[in-house]
């Protein structure tokens, strides 16, 4: 492997080639979410755009469940690739694999099965209930090729062939727009045909990043390699941030539905669901330029080329400040603009939601820093620094922040909790030493 480009090319260009994409590509997966909040909310009404929130910790613990295993099994195989261990890189694969399937169906029998269950513990009122059950039983039909598409997608990186994966995701939203435009437009399907329209529309893009694993000349082919049980625990460990981000994202969204439903009702929470359409949207961006720079970083360091990782790393800071503060301009600025996509009839719902986008807006300033760490940690394999940060930015100090910042500033102290805890995150990340020592020629390892 010693032709690879991530040992050679310049960093920019690396950085355009591979995080580019994966901007791009996390964006279109940021739409998909946000056409189901717009065709609900226009065509079937507020009511169902709540339902399909109230679903989304679902969604998150699906998230969750594959990306432990694609992210994990792909910083492993980035570091054995540095390492020039062919065959270690091959049973990881094949390994992971396996265990999507195994995982995917489990979560899709128990979506098909226990929907209302599940809305249920999600917190649906009796008036959501059954729009959240058959959003979640829907999407739980398509767990297995969603699982298989972002394993397939996430490994081109390692070929070389990011592309693949944006190509895959334009065709993806293509077929989710045309979907709800047919399904909830005009078919008249609500809740159900938005849920079969994303359904349908990420396993689609299976089609598009298969190719590479078919073909037996490359590194990574569905042919080579054996199940590893070995390489399992590892695998797990390094992608629990990755896990426990989606999970706390879980969480906290269901403590914000019961806060804004216990604050002001269904408008509460159809207001929060506008914020987390445009914060999820965000979001991705700061992720995308995570995972393109992955691989980046995983094959560099097991190749031992510290100073190169700290260079993609430092390079990788400074593109994700100027964005966070782009996207700060834009939230307070077009704020209204962007709630009024989403809800254009209800003024109580869309004034709420503009002091709330406000407020989010601020924790775009260094929520880069702290997603970058995070991903930093993760691909060279300190699992326990990466899940740290993970679980900081996303559960504990935003729980804490819900709880506190309530009682002083009341509804807007709920919006202020996200701002919060990105800031005291900020501490941590420094705190637990970031930055890999490139002056000495290693890395930080606690």
């Amino acid at each position: 492997m010693e032709g690879n480009i991530l040992a050679k090319e310049r960093i920019p260009k690396l950085f355009i080639f591979y995080s580019i994409p994966a901007i791009v590509s996390m964006l279109i997966v940021g739409t998909q979410s946000i056409i189901d909040g717009i065709f609900a909310g226009n065509y079937v009404g507020e009511i169902a755009m709540a339902s399909v929130n109230i679903a989304q910790p679902f969604t998150q613990v699906l998230a969750a469940a594959s990306m432990v295993i694609v992210i994990g099994s792909l910083s492993y195989m980035g570091r054995s690739l540095g390492e020039n261990n062919i065959n270690k890189v091959q049973n990881i694969y094949r390994t992971s694999l396996m265990l999507l399937i195994f995982i995917a169906s489990f979560l899709s029998i128990l979506g098909v099965f226990f929907s209302e269950n599940i809305a249920l513990l999600l917190g649906a009122s009796e008036l959501l209930l059954k729009d959240t059950s058959t959003y979640i039983k829907t999407i739980s039909v398509f767990i297995i090729p969603m699982f298989l598409m972002y394993q397939f997608a996430f490994s081109n990186r390692l070929l070389e062939k990011p592309d693949l994966y944006i190509k895959g995701m334009i065709f993806s939203l293509t077929t989710n727009i045309l979907l709800n435009i047919l399904l909830v437009k005009y078919m008249s399907l609500g809740v159900f045909g938005t849920a079969i329209a994303t359904g349908l529309a990420e396993p689609i893009a299976l089609f598009c990043v298969i190719g590479p694993h078919l073909d037996k000349k490359n590194v990574i082919n569905i042919y080579a390699g054996n199940f590893d049980k070995k390489v399992i625990l590892p695998v797990i460990a390094i992608g629990l941030s990755e896990a426990f981000t989606a999970i706390s994202t879980a969480i906290t969204a269901y403590v914000f539905n019961k806060a804004f439903m216990k604050a002001s009702g269904e408008t509460g929470v159809a207001a929060f669901t506008i914020i987390s359409y445009i914060n999820l949207f965000s979001n991705y961006i700061m992720f995308g330029i995570a995972d393109g720079i992955g691989p980046l970083i995983s094959y560099n360091y097991g190749a031992k080329n510290y100073k190169r990782v700290w260079k993609s790393m430092k390079f990788s800071y400074y593109v994700s400040f100027f964005i966070g503060f782009m996207i700060f301009i834009i939230l307070m600025v077009w704020g209204n603009l962007l709630v009024r996509l989403f809800i254009n009839n209800n003024v109580e719902v869309i004034n709420l939601a503009t002091i709330g986008v406000k407020i989010f807006a601020i924790g775009y300033l260094v929520n880069g820093f702290n997603i970058l760490s995070s991903a930093y940690f993760t691909s060279v394999g300190l699992a326990k620094e990466s899940v740290i940060i993970a679980l900081a930015r996303g559960c504990i100090f935003t729980l804490i922040g819900i709880v506190l910042l309530q009682k002083t500033f009341g509804i807007n102290g709920i919006w202020m909790a996200v701002p919060f805890a990105e800031i005291l995150t900020v501490g941590v990340c420094c705190v637990m030493g970031t930055f890999p020592l490139a002056q000495e020629g290693e890395t930080y390892n606690k």
